[in-house]
């Protein structure tokens, strides 16, 4: 793209217009939030289990003693030698926040249907911290539709993101929220796919300032392991 060179005066008017447009974008995404915050609860009825560092956990205890769970559903399915580059770079970012989500009444792990010697060998390598449990032997990730049978991959699509999804995969990523009340119950509150999984990825809001911004040619293709760049 080629950018006109103009005087600070001119440059400065540019801006403020450009600024009328990001107040505009930040209104409408607080109105989104509000609308998220008012979106009603389903209560998880099944008997989920998951394999942790402490043993067998059901997923209440998940949340460690606080309200909120915030899960990464990451792509790292039985047998996979690691795991997956854009599920890797959104969990680059999670240590960071933990510290600070877990003294907001917010507890976030990350869950991936790998055995848990297969998950901890991967993490050991890339170095993290954030709790990460295993949901293998269990329909978790299915009923979240984040992961899926050869049945499912046969038919030449998956019902992902909400919706028909035409490219086909046995794991693909998400972000799920849940609430336990007082007396142990656990909702399902939230879930987003796709793009929408970009809220983990802060190097992009970082890309987005810059003059270059993504710079890809085709989605994450520069993205490697943090241990795998040149």
């Amino acid at each position: 793209m080629q950018h006109a060179v103009i005087s600070r005066h001119d440059w400065l008017s540019a801006r403020r217009e450009l600024l009328k447009a990001e107040k505009e974008l930040t209104h409408l995404r607080d109105q989104l939030t509000e609308r998220r915050l008012a979106l009603p609860w389903v209560r998880i009825d099944k008997d989920y289990t998951f394999d942790t560092v402490d043993g067998r956990r059901a997923l209440a205890d998940l949340f460690d003693g606080r309200s909120q769970l915030l899960i990464q559903h990451f792509m790292l399915a039985p047998g996979w030698s690691q795991g997956c580059r854009s599920c890797s770079f959104m969990a680059d970012h999670t240590d960071g926040m933990t510290k600070h989500l877990s003294h907001h009444d917010v507890t976030m792990i990350a869950v991936s249907r790998a055995p848990l010697a297969e998950i901890e060998r991967f993490r050991r390598r890339m170095g993290w911290q954030f709790p990460w449990v295993s949901s293998n032997g269990t329909s978790f990730n299915y009923d979240f539709r984040v992961s899926f049978t050869p049945e499912d991959i046969e038919s030449g699509h998956v019902d992902y993101n909400f919706g028909e999804w035409q490219a086909v995969g046995e794991e693909w990523p998400g972000i799920s929220a849940f609430f336990k009340d007082e007396s142990g119950t656990v909702f399902h509150t939230y879930s987003t796919f796709g793009r929408g999984v970009e809220a983990m990825m802060g190097t992009y809001a970082m890309l987005d300032l810059l003059p270059k911004g993504r710079n890809e040619a085709e989605g994450m293709d520069w993205v490697r392991h943090h241990d795998r760049y040149a």
